[in-house]
């Protein structure tokens, strides 16, 4: 069977078969990958991924947490540096927010050489939590792209480090936007508006994420690279579901939950456990949406000169994924019916027919 771009296209008209880039995808084909994109939320067990990811996070939080306010408090009043940490309200849950002042106090008041210690240690093991993260998140990305782990333990490893690295640098950069920017200033006589700064701190980050994302995407997964051009949108996909999702949850967490009461001293760990989760979520769901715009096209989607299909290092791009309604699609959706369908009698106590 010809495998080229325009005989797909012939085959399949109308549905992105020979586009070069994700803009000449037509709607029908934005149709096909929406449906695959949905399918694979419940399929690749994204929400399952996120969990793992979550969990080894928030066993960096804290430590992480002692780490950056231990840092901060060696060169800031106390007083001073739970201003600038307001500004990142809007951006985590209001109760991680409290916890985050309250140590910045607490830390900030503690003598230099008990400081010293407790650096060192929530270092390590702040950065051996994270990098687990990072591993459980890079598996996530392997699933998206359906490839699986061939690289040798070296590699794994330095890729997975080097990964960990770059998200503390992001976190302390992204931070420093609207943090530490406004203590610079002022040390030099500079004068700057809070306000403003905290209106910039929003498409500074929403930049910095999308370039993080397909950075990410890009070196994460084990297969060939993939074209910058094929990884944009799935970057900013994954911001504006971190967004919304952070909005959403503020605003539940502000209007009927109340976890301060359901789990106590515990919280606000909850609170920033669930927006983790949700965050990490919209990353992985982004790298399906970068992974089914390269399945929707025959055209080569990774790095080098044009390759034919079955050599490109890439599963995605060595085959093109079903149109919305084909038979390995719709066989697809109904296994998924039927198993939601028999674990709902379950549930309700009835026994599934055989």
């Amino acid at each position: 069977m010809d495998t080229s771009p325009e005989a797909f296209e012939a085959r399949e008209p109308g549905r992105g078969r020979a586009a070069r880039t994700p803009w000449e995808i037509p709607a029908k084909g934005w149709t096909d990958i929406g449906f695959r994109v949905v399918l694979a939320y419940f399929g690749d067990r994204v929400g399952f991924i996120a969990g793992g990811v979550t969990f080894f996070t928030l066993l960096a939080l804290f430590p992480g947490l002692t780490v950056f306010v231990t840092l901060y408090g060696l060169f800031n009043a106390p007083e001073t540096a739970v201003g600038h940490v307001e500004l990142l309200r809007g951006i985590v849950p209001a109760g991680v927010l409290d916890f985050l002042s309250g140590e910045v106090v607490r830390i900030s008041s503690a003598p230099p050489t008990e400081l010293g210690v407790t650096l060192v240690i929530s270092l390590g093991f702040s950065l051996w939590s994270a990098n687990a993260a990072v591993k459980w998140l890079v598996y996530g990305l392997n699933v998206a792209y359906h490839e699986t782990e061939k690289r040798n333990f070296f590699h794994y490893n330095l890729l997975t480090m080097a990964f960990t690295a770059g998200a503390l640098v992001f976190v302390l950069i992204t931070t420093s936007l609207v943090v530490i920017a406004p203590v610079i200033a002022s040390f030099f006589g500079w004068r700057m508006d809070i306000g403003l700064a905290a209106d910039l701190r929003w498409p500074l980050l929403f930049v910095a994420y999308v370039g993080a994302m397909a950075l990410l995407y890009r070196h994460g997964p084990c297969r060939a690279r993939a074209r910058w051009r094929w990884l944009t949108l799935g970057g900013v996909f994954a911001a504006v579901l971190n967004m919304l999702g952070s909005a959403i949850f503020s605003w539940w967490l502000s209007s009927f939950a109340d976890y301060a009461r359901v789990y106590g001293s515990l919280g606000a760990a909850m609170g920033f456990m669930m927006w983790s989760w949700l965050s990490v979520t919209a990353m992985i769901m982004g790298a399906e949406l970068n992974a089914e715009m390269e399945h929707q096209t025959a055209w080569d989607t990774t790095t080098g000169p044009p390759l034919p299909m079955g050599v490109r290092g890439a599963l995605v791009a060595d085959t093109v994924g079903p149109r919305k309604g084909a038979p390995g699609a719709v066989r697809y959706t109904l296994q998924y019916a039927e198993e939601l369908s028999r674990r709902l009698m379950l549930k309700l106590g009835k026994r599934p027919e055989a």
